[in-house]
């Protein structure tokens, strides 16, 4: 049985209290947040639950072994690393932090503490990101060439993060996890509209060390919800759309070939489109799967699919985008280390 708490119970954490508190093997044991009518509406709804209004109140508990950090995000190095060192496996929103430096001081207290640090990077947790995947292993696609991903609606406009930082690691942690290597730089451009230097809207693009690419729109100012991305691969081509319904994924039968040999145009180039297929992709709600791989993760010791250093890299893709958007799109060259500290 893992005893679990959860630091934060706002707009999204309460997702958090809700699954864990519905899960097999597990037993939520405390919640933490500083607002006293959550603490009571958490009472009411889930009695014997014990809440707290510190989140080191919860954290000096013994009898706590992991907590989900579900807080703004300038929180998450400082409360990461104070969990970590309080003996517990945590699970941090995302972005792990808001800088390199802090998302390295995290690994590295996690490393030292010996316990899983694990992101929330919800989209390695759907069902239809999970099959993208396990076609681009099969080699069902051929050699993933480049990715595209559309997020933007007219919906929630921060005042303390920009689009940027608010939307992007979403997209920036899918193309690290299908287009499988290591970004090398990044250019961004954007503009702020509504508030003076908070992007509403940004264009990134991402390029991978084994040549493939990936361009990532993020806007919360925008007249429809798009959750989309395109995976082009050197056989077939497969779309991801959220808002489709069941039919989330499509899967296209088309390439293009070139032919050295040829003699003419018609043969030096060469259109293939086949039949589009639409996989039946069984759907579970992914914050359920996030929480049932960071539960098997603790009880089994494993890596997880999301863990520290994936975080750190999402950051450092975050970071070095910002740089560009700062320089007006010029190009940032992304470090090719993944240096941790350990100190204390």
């Amino acid at each position: 049985m893992i005893r679990i708490g959860i630091i934060g119970a706002g707009a999204w954490g309460r997702n958090h209290v809700r699954t864990f508190a519905a899960m097999e093997g597990v037993r939520l044991v405390g919640v933490a947040d500083a607002r006293k009518e959550v603490r009571e509406r958490l009472e009411r709804s889930l009695p014997g639950l014990t809440t707290y209004e510190t989140a080191s109140s919860l954290l000096d508990s013994s009898g706590v072994d992991a907590v989900v950090i579900a807080t703004p995000s300038p929180t998450h190095a400082d409360l990461g690393c104070l969990a970590l060192q309080a003996g517990k496996h945590v699970l941090v929103e995302k972005p792990l932090a808001l800088t390199s430096v802090d998302a390295r001081r995290m690994v590295g207290e996690a490393e030292k503490a010996g316990k899983v640090l694990m992101v929330g990077h919800l989209l390695l947790y759907h069902s239809a990101v999970l099959y993208l995947r396990r076609l681009v292993d099969q080699g069902d696609l051929g050699d993933p060439l480049y990715l595209y991903c559309e997020r933007v609606n007219l919906g929630v406009i921060r005042k303390t993060e920009n689009s940027l930082w608010s939307l992007a690691p979403h997209d920036f942690s899918v193309a690290g996890f299908l287009l499988s290597g290591r970004p090398t730089d990044v250019t961004a451009r954007g503009a702020a509209y509504l508030q003076e230097g908070i992007h509403d809207v940004v264009f990134a693009n991402l390029r991978f060390d084994g040549g493939q690419m990936a361009n990532v729109h993020v806007s919360w100012l925008d007249p429809h919800k798009s959750r989309r991305m395109v995976l082009v691969g050197s056989r077939k081509m497969a779309v991801f759309d959220d808002m489709a319904g069941p039919e989330k994924v499509r899967i296209y039968d088309k390439s293009a070939t070139l032919s050295p040999r040829a003699v003419g145009y018609e043969e030096f180039l060469a259109v293939r489109s086949g039949d589009i297929l639409i996989p039946k992709v069984p759907m579970v709600e992914p914050l359920r799967q996030e929480a049932e791989h960071f539960c098997e993760c603790i009880r089994e010791g494993a890596t997880p699919r999301s863990d520290g250093r994936n975080g750190l890299m999402v950051v450092e893709m975050l970071e070095a985008a910002q740089e560009s958007l700062e320089a007006g799109g010029a190009p940032v060259t992304l470090s090719s280390g993944m240096e941790v500290s350990h100190d204390g």
